[in-house]
């Protein structure tokens, strides 16, 4: 197989071509097996970002010539405290386990935000110093992307903790609610703006790996939101408070590419029927029906990119005739992160051939 069509030239073209609605789907095969992410001596790395960026890298080089779609990319993993550890709230690091946020920050706190210089934040600085050792590497094969940055929703029950949801159901706190969601959309534009400038990254496009290290170019949405606490409201709430901010994101920055764990049809439907929403990612991709979520994909023009479950005792090729089978017949656009797969080239090579010819248009 011709290894120049894996070069990122011809991936950013394949990407690129997939938006537009031309060729195959997309398939993003791992390099072999491993943990979604390497905490192995995490405390020291986290606040050493020359080390963290030495430890992706060693993720992200298995993929530079793996016969994948997926193109090789590296982040500051700092996790889903990024964001609100920026607007002043504390955390905990424990060896073994990502970063946990601390109490939830008052009112007036929630208020000083607005005044923050989000740029000197000792996290930001933590996150510039990782791109830079990438810059100074001088390494085209890998991409760097940006911190996990969660939604901003997400966002503001981190800082005010589980009260609010007493105040999302008082209709006296309705003012405060606004204002709450009103600082936390200011804070998600201005730290992703601030982060797409150290990336020397347009507005309305992103590279984006998604917590693993191999992603996918966006060349019409430039923010990826993780709304993970929007599966415990009601779609009326959902409606009155998630997707405006979800609409104002997307006009900003082009488009977006959303995920959520946990399982919520109503939440997947309304996010699937934004017009800013580019592609949706499942968390829990075992708890929905999925030939139902890709003919919803299809109906609303939504990309699915995705892991999708294996039956069990399923083989690569079987999942694979099963999947595509389904793309076929629903219309649906998949960029697949499989859940079973192949690890000698040969194979990878074959797992991608079906893939593409199932998946053609």
């Amino acid at each position: 197989m011709n290894q120049e069509c894996f070069s990122l030239p011809e991936k950013l073209k394949a990407h690129e071509a997939f938006w537009e609605g031309v060729g195959p789907g997309l398939i993003l095969i791992p390099p072999g097996r491993q943990e979604l992410y390497d905490l192995q001596n995490y405390i020291d790395r986290f606040g050493n970002p020359e080390r963290m960026w030495a430890a992706e890298m060693e993720r992200a080089n298995r993929v530079i010539g793996q016969i994948t779609d997926g193109i090789p990319t590296v982040r500051p993993n700092l996790g889903v405290i990024f964001v609100p550890a920026i607007a002043g709230q504390s955390y905990e690091l424990a060896e073994g386990a990502m970063p946990w946020p601390g109490p939830p920050l008052g009112q007036e706190d929630i208020r000083a935000i607005r005044h923050l210089d989000i740029a000197h934040r000792p996290l930001m600085d933590l996150a510039a110093r990782f791109y830079k050792s990438h810059r100074a590497s001088g390494c085209k094969d890998v991409v760097a992307y940006h911190p996990d940055t969660q939604g901003v929703f997400d966002i503001a029950h981190l800082l005010a903790g589980d009260d609010i949801f007493y105040d999302l159901a008082d209709d006296s706190r309705a003012d405060w609610i606004t204002e709450l969601m009103d600082i936390c959309l200011d804070l998600y534009v201005n730290v992703t703006r601030h982060v797409k400038l150290l990336l020397n990254e347009e507005p309305h496009t992103m590279i984006h790996g998604h917590g693993t290290c191999q992603g996918v170019y966006f060349p019409h949405a430039g923010v990826r939101l993780s709304e993970d606490t929007a599966v415990l409201l009601s779609p009326a709430m959902i409606e009155r408070v998630v997707l405006p901010t979800v609409r104002h994101t997307g006009e900003l920055f082009g488009g977006l590419f959303v995920h959520f764990c946990g399982k919520h049809q109503g939440l997947l439907r309304l996010l699937c029927s934004q017009q800013e929403v580019k592609a949706i990612d499942l968390g829990n991709p075992e708890s929905y029906d999925m030939h139902q979520v890709l003919e919803l994909c299809a109906e609303t023009g939504t990309v699915l990119y995705s892991r999708v479950p294996a039956l069990s005792g399923e083989s690569w090729q079987s999942y694979i005739r099963r999947l595509g089978h389904w793309v076929q017949e629903t219309g649906a656009r998949v960029i697949l992160r499989p859940t079973v797969f192949p690890e000698t080239p040969d194979e990878c090579a074959a797992m991608r051939a079906m893939w593409q010819e199932a998946t053609c248009r």
